[in-house]
């Protein structure tokens, strides 16, 4: 077994059975990611910022030594699995992509220490735009790996190296964070399946916020399934296979406004495309205009939430060594000086009102509709100028922003055929509804 990606179906359930059946074990499963580490040379580089060699070798062997033990193990057992550089794991650095953080985290991160429990062999930091604070995922401090699927454009993010080492074979999954799509937007851009739960599903201790008010744990995997088994394990509770779901009856929504606008034609054509062979499928897809959504772009002027919470936290970081900042999140961090106390509860009073209006009117469907990104990944040659790169940022981030500004779940859906640019379906519910979510998304991703 050489590599993840050379099996014939690298989903967990696949890998997990394997090692039952006595194909491979979980050292095997290690040694093919980091083989598939070595193998890239410098793009590779860019993807992970630290292996954890000697640890994730332990755990390995360990999830060996327990199953031909016949020691009952967790639902992750042996599973490699890569976590974004911005989770505390004892004894390494929680830089989140800067070069001035450099002390050593004391203790796991909550979803770190659940994730060892569940027999999970953590393989690594990966790689992510500085602090969180941006959906390209570019980052000038380590490089930014390539698009696996489009070479020569950007792979999305801020959970950059988390997409780029599941797609490779680098992990058989990997978790991030969510503040704007952080998860969805490398998840459509790379091929793969995003899933950000409601904000209150997973416990953020130690994790290096970005906005307190936005900020979501969820994982990136090959397929809803695969993200379902994560989710259960980072929100503490007992693994379930999705119960089957059909799709005849359902009622589903599409912004006629918003979501809609500045699509380009390969996303445009796909998405068409997927709304077909849901409606093939028995669903009711009802366009209709969303008022809710019209109030989103007040609540970010000024940089809203993220700028105000995440200058709270670098305000004397950016004193003391604001030359060591990506001059591009540094200046949008620089933007919550000018938010004042009255302005932010303000904010919170709006978006809470804003919560209410969206719960009511999603009352009436089983889910929202939208492409994840209005726009296939830009090559890196656009990104070169700040207007365009500003441009291309918030444009990539619109859509995502929805549920995180709105407190919902959504779910990023592969949504392209061989040979096409990738992009993403993403399916939106209300909050607290992750479970009946993730079973739409399925019967979903099945039709697709």
């Amino acid at each position: 077994m050489k590599t993840l990606t050379g099996t014939r179906e690298p989903t967990l359930q696949a890998l997990l059975e394997g090692m039952q059946d006595g194909l491979w074990q979980s050292t095997d499963l290690l040694d093919a990611c980091f083989s598939s580490i070595d193998g890239k040379d410098n793009p590779a580089a860019r993807v992970y910022t630290r292996r954890f060699d000697r640890t994730a070798r332990a755990e390995a062997a360990a999830a060996d030594r327990l199953k031909a033990g016949g020691v009952p193990t967790g639902e992750l057992a042996g599973l490699p699995i890569a976590l974004k550089a911005l989770f505390d794991v004892a004894g390494e650095v929680t830089h989140s992509g800067s070069r001035g953080w450099q002390a050593a985290a004391s203790h796991d991160a909550l979803i770190v220490s659940r994730l060892r429990r569940a027999g999970a062999v953590i393989t690594g930091h990966t790689n992510m735009t500085e602090f969180a604070y941006s959906g390209l995922g570019l980052n000038p401090h380590y490089g930014t790996p390539d698009n696996p699927l489009a070479p020569g454009r950007i792979p999305g993010g801020s959970s950059s190296g988390a997409a780029v080492a599941v797609a490779q074979g680098m992990a058989a999954a990997a978790i991030g964070t969510d503040t704007g799509g952080s998860v969805r937007i490398p998840a459509a851009f790379c091929g793969l399946v995003g899933f950000k739960p409601s904000q209150q599903r997973i416990p953020r201790d130690g994790t290096f916020p970005l906005s307190d008010s936005l900020d979501s744990i969820g994982p990136i995997a090959r397929s809803v399934e695969c993200c379902a088994r994560l989710d259960a394990v980072l929100s503490g509770k007992l693994y379930q296979p999705l119960a089957p779901t059909d799709l005849r009856g359902r009622r589903y929504v599409v912004p006629s406004d918003y979501m809609l606008d500045d699509m380009d034609e390969t996303v445009a054509r796909a998405f068409s495309g997927s709304l077909q062979a849901l409606r093939d499928a028995g669903a009711s897809i009802v366009e209709a205009p969303a008022p809710v959504l019209a109030a989103i772009p007040e609540l970010m002027e000024g940089g809203g939430f993220t700028a105000a919470e995440s200058f709270f936290v670098h305000r004397q970081s950016l004193a003391d060594h604001g030359d060591l900042y990506d001059p591009r999140v540094r200046s949008r961090i620089e933007r919550g000086a000018a938010i004042s106390a009255a302005d932010y509860l303000e904010l919170c009073r709006r978006r809470q009102q804003r919560k209410q209006q969206a719960d009511e009117w999603l009352q009436h469907y089983d889910g929202l509709l939208a492409p994840t990104v209005p726009i296939t990944p830009p090559q890196f040659g656009e990104l070169a100028d700040d207007a365009e790169y500003g441009r291309l940022n918030l444009l990539i981030l619109r859509n995502p922003t929805v549920a995180n500004m709105l407190d919902l779940c959504a779910i990023s859906l592969p949504n392209h055929r061989s040979g096409e640019l990738p992009s993403g379906l993403m399916l939106v519910g209300r909050n607290g509804m992750d479970n009946h979510l993730l079973c739409q998304a399925r019967a979903i991703e099945s039709v697709l």
